[in-house]
């Protein structure tokens, strides 16, 4: 009994978006069961076919061993089709007879003395479901537009079938793809490795709570190895079990949303596996790549904008093209998502079965608070920050994006919270920001999950939030005098140039200023207090005739005043 060749060709990429993509098993049967004999045929064969098939699992019988092994009767039939079919691949045709041989002359179960039918056939049962389970094939997407060519991409990458062990990651922001790919690649080459193991949620899973990493060590084991689960008692004793168990055997491994380099550490170290074996690795930190010595790093990007369109389409109708009297609206839809699938998936799923007036109405609320499906999952990117990378990408949310980077870290850098010369690099590596043209981009969902994040801390009163840059919030606390010690920063960005009257307490209580950035409004009036803390102070048009007498600027690190009316300037202490 052995598993039967692949029956219905190798997988390809199906050329239809419509229906689901790699999301079966190629193989028409999971077993194929040999028999001798007449009275094995009729009582020993037909119950273990029976329970085989009673547990799902595809068995394919009535032919005997020998037809198979010396390719006669029907499968000589068959054989005789296949070599006028492939008559320009002679090799591939003997490679395909020398499986058949080797798998008609595979040793059966044999059974113990005393041992009833029953528990043998179970027994049997139980050891092929175990090698049936560890086939089974990942739902890659419902719709997978775009999907063929990144994974076929990848697959070059990987080189499958090709000499030595090496890893290739596969990089990019939440929800832009990457899991789809790794899943989409699994279906296509798993089949050609000794073993093989998928661990999906590494970043989740690894946590204590979750069973940690010695739990996914176990579970890699068990998975490219078969049989029971190992129980190992640490990480560092588990890592010589990996080694030891599989230093000699070809494996695909594919770690899903790996978040630290310690999970590379005890699961996937360099060396481990043996020849010809690949490991894929999906994260949004370009830089973890590159500390493992992972050269191969394939950059998942955004879909074209056809792509976007179609699979928009596909989750809001069911078919690839919007109907016409929805296609403006549709197009808004997706230059809204810019490209990412899962916004696209999700706004195209919400606006599904709704008509136009629905939809004028959800996609004006959307310029205002993104779908809360897209936040969830884009808020986990930011989740994983430290504390002062946090602050830095809350920073470029609120107030740099699309601004020169050297000017953005000087900003940085002048604040009271220190932060690494290397902020920026940090941020691009974990696929939070990109720079064109020595410019600061992020994908507008996370720009809005940023100012999201701010506005929670006190919805009601921006006087109370750490970060100001909607010009009416600046406006009610500049001339109500509402500002607070919580404030930290202040863009001022009218949608035209607006004067604004400060009056003498206009910044009193923002004892933790340390950002105020004048874009286009025109300051007048007279003001008594400036906070000392202010690190970073860029009037703009500024009609103010002196500065406070007790600002004595001990932090400022840049002051820019390009238009102002200044008269009286005193000597920073």
């Amino acid at each position: 009994m052995a598993p039967l060749a692949n029956q219905q060709g190798h997988p390809s990429f199906s050329s239809s978006t419509t229906t689901n993509f790699l999301t079966h098993d190629p193989w028409t049967y999971d077993v194929f069961l040999s028999f001798r004999g007449k009275d094995t045929r009729t009582n020993f064969t037909d119950h273990l076919y029976k329970a085989l098939s009673d547990k799902g699992i595809y068995t394919f019988i009535d032919l005997d061993p020998s037809h198979v092994r010396n390719q006669t009767n029907s499968f000589g039939d068959a054989f005789a089709d296949i070599n006028c079919r492939f008559k320009d691949s002679t090799e591939k045709v003997k490679r395909w007879r020398s499986a058949l041989r080797q798998a008609a002359s595979l040793k059966g179960y044999t059974c113990k003395a005393g041992e009833s039918e029953a528990t043998f056939i179970n027994h049997i049962v139980e050891e092929i479901l175990i090698v049936v389970l560890n086939r089974t094939f990942w739902n890659v997407a419902k719709y997978p537009v775009g999907i063929q060519s990144r994974a076929q991409d990848v697959e070059m990458l990987l080189d499958v079938g090709g000499n030595g062990r090496f890893m290739v990651g596969i990089w990019g922001a939440s929800g832009i793809g990457k899991t789809t790919i790794a899943k989409a690649i699994w279906n296509e080459i798993a089949h050609k490795f000794e073993g093989s193991c998928f661990l999906p949620n590494v970043r989740e899973n690894s946590l204590p709570q979750y069973g940690g990493l010695i739990q996914l060590q176990e579970t890699l084991l068990q998975e490219i190895l078969g049989g029971k689960k190992l129980k190992i008692a640490s990480t560092d004793k588990g890592i010589s079990i990996i080694h030891k168990l599989l230093r000699l055997k070809k494996i695909l491994l594919i770690l899903d949303d790996v978040n630290q380099l310690e999970q590379l550490d005890n699961l996937a170290g360099v060396g481990w596996f043996g020849e010809g074996s690949r490991v894929i690795i999906t994260t949004q930190d370009s830089g973890l790549l590159k500390c493992h010595g992972i050269e191969l790093i394939y950059e998942v990007q955004k879909l074209f904008d056809y792509q976007a369109l179609e699979l928009f389409s596909l989750n809001a109708f069911g078919i690839n093209e919007p109907p016409n009297d929805y296609l403006e609206l549709a197009q808004r839809a997706i230059d809204y998502a810019q490209g990412l699938p899962l916004a696209i998936t999700l706004l195209g799923s919400h606006l599904r079965n709704k008509g136009i007036h629905r939809w004028q109405t959800i996609l004006d609320g959307y310029e205002g608070e993104p779908y809360l499906g897209i936040q969830k999952i884009l808020r986990k990117s930011y989740d994983a920050l430290e504390n002062s990378m946090q602050q830095v990408f809350l920073d470029i949310a609120c107030f740099f994006k699309g601004e020169d980077k050297d000017y953005v870290i000087q900003v940085l850098r002048s604040c009271k919270q220190k932060v690494s010369q290397d902020c920026i690099e940090v941020l691009v590596e974990k696929a939070i920001i990109t720079i064109e043209c020595n410019r600061i981009w992020m994908h507008d969902l996370l720009e809005k999950m940023g100012k999201d994040i701010v506005h929670e801390e006190c919805p009601i009163e921006p006087g109370k939030r750490s970060r100001l840059w909607f010009h009416e919030d600046v406006y009610h606390v500049l001339t109500g005098n509402t500002g607070t010690g919580k404030i930290k920063g202040i863009m001022m960005e009218f949608p035209k140039p607006n004067t604004i009257t400060l009056n003498a307490t206009s910044f009193s209580g923002m004892d933790n200023l340390e950002i105020f950035i004048n874009r286009n409004a025109i300051l007048s009036g007279h003001i008594k207090y400036l906070p000392n803390d202010l690190r970073f102070l860029d009037w703009g048009q500024c009609q103010l005739r002196s500065l406070p007498s007790k600002f004595y600027a001990v932090h400022l690190a840049v002051f820019n005043m390009p238009c102002g009316s200044m008269r009286k300037l005193q000597k920073f202490k």
